[in-house]
């Protein structure tokens, strides 16, 4: 599974992001009484999961339904604030439909502005003369892997332990900023990206590598 594509000028300044991931790992759950066995938080503008865990759902997840109906932010249906719907006996039975939440626009920034930095400083303690930067971050939940042009500019893709052909993928993107930014007449340098065959183009290869990456996964298997 590929989670995210981030694209990072020579800065350091995120000029591209998307998240493919946040509607892929969705799961609902139907409580008869009080009390949820998860402990919950509303302090960041949408009401996530901060203690325990069940299933898939785990601390950082986020309410994205009320009794199969869409929220945004903190407040349900008919517009009853979720965390008094979760802690009042009488508004069981209670459906709750989780989702990983997305990470926000400011956080995003911060991130990108980070591992710039990080990928700065492996370059400078390598005992390798002329050795690049940070190629590959691995950690129990997920991998990044991460290809500079020439030019300095930095992608970066966040996928899962069995998501297959990442430098093919990331080269791959890069075709698709050079064919659809780069030669766009209206695109400046290291500005952020808005460009919607970009968009629609960057879509379909992500599908593309994701099933080839599990019908490998099958194959094997």
């Amino acid at each position: 599974m590929i989670y995210s594509v981030y694209i990072i000028n020579k800065a350091g300044g995120l000029i591209y992001d998307e998240d493919f991931s946040w509607n892929k790992n969705i799961e609902e759950h139907t409580w008869q009484q009080h009390p949820i066995p998860l402990v919950f938080t509303a302090d960041t503008g949408r009401v996530l999961v901060k203690f325990g865990e069940l299933n898939s759902i785990k601390p950082g997840y986020s309410v994205i339904a009320v009794n199969r109906q869409s929220v945004s932010g903190t407040m349900g249906p008919a517009d009853k604030p979720i965390m008094e719907m979760i802690n009042n006996p009488d508004c069981y039975p209670l459906s709750l439909t989780f989702g990983k939440g997305k990470v926000g626009a400011n956080e995003k920034l911060m991130l990108a502005s980070m591992f710039h930095s990080l990928y700065a400083i492996a370059s400078k303690i390598s005992p390798v003369e002329g050795s690049s930067g940070i190629q590959q971050l691995v950690t129990d939940e997920f991998s990044l892997h991460c290809f500079q042009t020439i030019t300095g500019v930095k992608f970066f893709v966040i996928v899962d332990h069995k998501q297959t052909a990442c430098e093919p993928l990331l080269h791959r993107i890069y075709e698709l900023y050079t064919d659809f930014v780069l030669k766009n007449p209206f695109y400046l340098i290291d500005m952020p990206i808005r460009c919607e065959l970009f968009d629609q183009n960057l879509r379909r290869v992500i599908e593309q590598v994701e099933r080839a990456s599990a019908y490998s996964s099958a194959t094997l298997a």
